[in-house]
């Protein structure tokens, strides 16, 4: 079905197997439902044309978005998930990070380094949802701490897209030590006075909304971004009522307060490097 995106000589189907193929070809946005060719979405940076609906976005392009190219220089790639408490449910935990890492392309959740944007040298990293659902294990949090602490040595601008369900269940208490870990590091980052901005993209929940997320100098977000601590049905069920329209988007959260603005994607680099300049 899908032979015909790599770059190798598609074989010829049957009759029956040209709707699959044209399938292949073409994206059904959920929120417009609208048919839209799969290359004009990811020439729009994976952003529906029709109605703007922001589709998850692969974790290094995001980064190569918006810093300066050729500028961005990994750390801590070789930190990889242990299984300190042997944990398994329907499928052992070991073997789901496997699988985890042949999907999405990653070895963890989570990238970080430094690179430069607009010429101003930035440590900066991202989630990748992909990856159990961009939850926090102990790397994740491990990561999340060195990045703080490089831009405390370096005396530097730090820079997190988070999205994320939050701490990761099969690490129990190794996963929420991490908020504590790597909120004490971002405290320790104050001293040097240098910005902290915080991007909040498609869902960003749990302990990770709940620790360093929600802490940014500056707090931006992805339009029709899901944050919160739990989610809205959660939410719904535990008091038994219903919520107001459009609860725990990212346009209720500016409205009421909660975060700074809600930035296009094609907009982040531009915004973000006026916060820099304004800020650092």
């Amino acid at each position: 079905m899908a032979a015909w995106y790599h770059k190798v000589p598609a074989p010829k189907l049957p009759a029956t197997d040209k709707r699959a193929r044209m399938e292949g070809m073409w994206i059904k946005c959920d929120a417009c439902g609208q048919i839209v060719y799969k290359q004009e979405v990811e020439r729009n940076l994976e952003v529906c044309p029709k109605c703007g609906e922001h589709f998850p976005l692969p974790v290094r392009r995001r980064l190569d978005l918006v810093l300066d190219p050729g500028s961005f220089v990994e750390f801590d790639r070789g930190l990889e998930s242990t299984d300190p408490l042997q944990f398994s449910d329907s499928k052992r935990y070991k073997d789901r990070l496997k699988a985890s890492a042949k999907t999405a392309g990653e070895m963890e959740a989570f990238v970080g380094g430094t690179g430069r944007l607009a010429g101003r040298e930035v440590s900066i990293g991202a989630f990748h949802f992909g990856f159990l659902g961009g939850s926090m294990g102990s790397v994740v949090g491990e990561k999340v701490t060195r990045l703080f602490e490089r831009a405390t040595e370096r005396r530097i601008p730090a820079i997190i897209f988070s999205a994320s369900g939050g701490a990761r269940m099969q690490e129990a208490i190794f996963s929420l030590m991490q908020m504590a870990k790597s909120s004490a590091a971002l405290a320790r980052f104050r001293t040097v006075k240098k910005p902290y901005i915080s991007v909040l993209l498609d869902p960003t929940t749990g302990g990770v909304a709940a620790s360093f997320a929600f802490l940014g100098d500056i707090i931006l977000a992805e339009p029709k971004a899901l944050i919160g601590f739990a989610g809205p049905r959660v939410i719904e069920q535990t008091l038994r009522q219903k919520l107001p329209e459009g609860f725990q988007t990212s346009e209720f959260l500016l409205q009421h307060g909660m975060i700074d603005a809600i930035v296009h994607r094609k907009e982040m680099r531009d915004r973000l490097a006026q916060v820099l300049g304004l800020l650092a």
